[in-house]
């Protein structure tokens, strides 16, 4: 049962849930892209996200990897820990594509030799300006040691997400991580959804994420029924 709103952003909304230490995160219909200023509604992109975010947690937690993920609790609402969100976001690169290219000149595509990680101050008002561990430490917004940690949990969901995208035709290009703290350890949270990956067809290149939204290349609601039903995830819209 949801109670008060505790947070709204571009996607997903909180509300309190019947237990003190829980939120009930509902996924929005809402298509956002350049910081909103390109936005949409789409309908039955919340029931897709959920289904998909829900799936991925799920593998995470088998793999290992400690999530803020409870269970699915409705078409287009997850039970997630009540999380204190740290400012600042892993982004985890694999080929080339988006904001490096832009920065450093690369062509888009170009596969990296190893897996990249990138840090971003979470700040829609700045557009989350690239960072390091310095300002982290300088600022409050994490230690080094706590950062160490955020990496090593990304790269360990790298291996579980390349994998398992790889094996549906499905190439892991890049994502973002937020994290956060329950009682002082670190946990994953926020979502993991085409909204925050790119994914492309290995065969062809044909994008399967967000930015089918933002170049305007087709359907996003067909993109992302496509790589659930790829995934195997069945039941989209109704509570498990």
């Amino acid at each position: 049962m949801k109670g008060e709103l505790k947070y709204e952003g571009k996607g997903k909304q909180l509300y309190a849930s019947d237990k003190a230490d829980e939120l009930i995160q509902l996924f929005k219909d809402d298509a956002t892209a350049f910081d909103g200023v390109k936005h949409d509604v789409i309908a039955g992109k919340g029931k897709l996200n959920c289904a998909i975010s829900s799936f991925i947690f799920e593998k995470l937690h088998a793999s290992g990897v400690k999530t803020h993920y409870v269970k699915r609790e409705s078409s287009n609402e997850m039970r997630v820990k009540s999380l204190d969100m740290m400012p600042v976001e892993v982004v985890v690169r694999n080929v080339a594509a988006g904001s490096i290219c832009k920065r450093l000149g690369l062509e888009e595509g170009l596969k990296l030799a190893h897996p990249l990680t990138e840090l971003f101050y979470k700040s829609d008002e700045l557009h989350d300006p690239m960072i390091n561990v310095e300002h982290c430490e300088l600022f409050g917004w994490a230690t080094r040691a706590e950062i160490d940690n955020m990496c090593a949990i990304a790269m360990k969901v790298n291996e579980v997400l390349s994998a398992m995208f790889a094996d549906v035709g499905i190439q892991l290009v890049d994502y973002k991580l937020e994290f956060g703290k329950a009682g002082g350890e670190i946990l994953l949270g926020d979502e993991i959804t085409p909204d925050g990956c790119r994914l492309w067809d290995i065969a062809t290149g044909r994008k399967l994420d967000k930015d089918v939204f933002r170049s305007d290349l087709g359907g996003l609601s067909e993109v992302y029924h496509e790589v659930a039903n790829r995934l195997g995830i069945s039941n989209l819209t109704e509570k498990p």
